[in-house]
């Protein structure tokens, strides 16, 4: 079933890609819509199977493949990956929807986005390092001519900085998952394996920092994160909900499954630093953000500094830690998709996304009231404000670290009090006041520009008053991902002073 996740859409790809010319671009985009929606349903019947109170892998699947590189095609599931499994299956879903109908070159469109969704799910599912890693770079590729072919005006810019910034993180990542086989002597690149393997404090130290590093530029973190606010300005809509929603989970989720899991000890060594780290991203990018004229780079820096929390979890180490890490990566893919679709739609409507010259877009009559609420209802989310899932998210991560790390915690609560400030500070730009005379008779918003927000403000909304149906998943990996091998579980501060001891 999880070959199935992979090969369906990679064999979609190459037949739309070499599909007739006879079919326009809404024929290539009803196809593509039926495929990713078969892989929603089927990764939806998976999570039906899906055993959430056994940890460890299922649907495990095991073929060798280049035996004299320890190369092994190895996939499996857990509670970490399952969450975000379902939601790159979501936004491929609602990407493709809401795609433009007239696009030039809509078989190599819809074939990179079906390809693109198949190095984010191959990435999620190997259990094997090397495999992880092709599927990692194999990504780049599609968002590569996706940001370069139908972006903004300095889109070749913008892809070229992606893909450089981009290559730079997979040669680090490399680097590391080279150093820990042959550190541990092993002969193949199997993820179990490498995990149970005895490998001595100075020597996890320099490898998780290249890790950490390589896996940085991808969430980003300050400061390898200047390739993200010009690739989302350059990008089209959905391609920027695709990268905010789930391509930078892949930095999140490499640093959670690999970092933690291979370099514990060096991890717990290291975890006050990170605690730093984590705090000067998020308050880094929610300044920017307030200084941030395009709307569209307001929801960027807001990623910055979101993102920056799951370091903050992820440096405490706690079971409730790391699962408000999983949660709020759960969380900021819903809600950046949602904003970065409602700014799309402005822009689309109004040809501009400047805030100096938007003004009166809530207007019942001549405005967009249907996307200012819903753009209000975002920006509500991100900041955190209860019954939405940004809250409980936000507030188990904070509420978890603080006894830990209380100074770094303090700083990022201050981030999330700048959300506030620098989305009120665009909303109240945008959509209140008179409607302004350069954005006058706009057209009308049909429902198929409202559906895939609809859809993901219920999301939105139903997570963050029935949160269980997000955590439950990943609660007992969790439990067996910081426990060290039959090793009672410990916190972070206990782990340090047995480290250093």
């Amino acid at each position: 079933m999880l070959s199935a996740l992979i090969w369906i859409p990679f064999i979609a790809a190459v037949l739309i890609g070499f599909g007739p010319r006879s079919l326009d671009s809404r024929q290539y985009r009803s196809i593509s819509t039926i495929v990713s929606s078969i892989l929603l349903v089927l990764t939806i019947a998976i999570a039906v199977q899906f055993d959430p109170s056994q940890p460890g892998m299922q649907f495990t699947e095991f073929v060798p493949w280049v035996d004299w590189l320890g190369l092994n095609y190895q996939l499996g599931l857990d509670g970490l990956s399952l969450p975000l499994l379902f939601l790159n299956s979501l936004l491929t879903v609602i990407a493709i929807a809401s795609s433009s109908p007239t696009l030039d070159r809509p078989r190599f469109y819809y074939a990179l986005i079906l390809l693109l969704n198949v190095g984010v799910t191959g990435a999620f599912l190997a259990q094997d390092l090397l495999l992880f890693f092709l599927f990692y770079e194999l990504e780049i590729i599609p968002l590569y001519f996706l940001i370069a072919i139908w972006g903004g005006q300095r889109r070749g810019y913008a892809a070229t900085k992606f893909l450089i910034y981009t290559a730079v993180s997979g040669i680090l990542i490399l680097i590391a998952f080279l150093g820990v086989v042959w550190v541990a002597g092993t002969e193949s690149f199997d993820y179990e394996q490498l995990r149970s393997a005895a490998i001595p404090l100075k020597t996890q130290l320099p490898l998780l920092i290249v890790l950490l590093i390589g896996f940085g530029i991808k969430v980003p973190f300050f400061p390898f994160h200047t390739w993200l606010p010009d690739a989302h300005v350059e990008a089209s809509t959905p391609v920027s909900m695709l990268l905010a929603g789930v391509l930078l989970k892949l930095g999140t989720y490499g640093l959670l499954r690999f970092g933690i899991g291979l370099f514990l000890e060096a991890w717990a060594y290291l975890a006050p630093w990170l605690a730093i780290w984590a705090a000067v991203s998020a308050l880094y990018g929610a300044s920017c953000a307030i200084a941030q004229q395009d709307m569209k780079k307001v929801v960027a820096y807001s990623s910055i500094a979101h993102m920056a929390f799951v370091l903050l979890a992820a440096a405490a180490t706690t079971r409730l830690s790391l699962l408000a890490a999983v949660c709020q990566m759960v969380s900021h893919g819903l809600i950046s998709a949602l904003l970065f679709f409602l700014v799309g739609i402005v822009y689309k409507k109004a040809k501009t996304r400047d805030v100096n010259q938007l003004r009166g877009l809530l207007n019942p009559e001549r405005g967009l009231p249907w996307i200012g609420s819903l753009m209000i209802l975002g920006a509500m989310a991100s900041a955190g404000i209860p019954g939405m899932v940004g809250f409980i998210a936000e507030f188990l991560i904070f509420r978890s670290s603080f006894p830990l790390f209380p100074i770094p915690t303090l700083l990022c609560m201050v981030g999330t009090g700048l959300t506030a400030v620098y989305f009120l500070l665009m909303i109240n730009k945008v959509f209140f006041g008179r409607l302004s005379d350069a954005v006058t008779d706009l057209p009308p918003v049909r429902w198929g520009d409202r559906i895939p927000a609809i859809v993901l403000s219920l999301f939105i909304i139903v997570l963050g008053i029935v949160p269980n149906w997000m955590s439950r998943w990943s609660e007992p990996q969790i439990a067996s991902l910081v426990t060290d091998y039959g090793r009672p579980h410990v916190s972070v501060n206990e782990r340090v002073s047995m480290t250093r001891d």
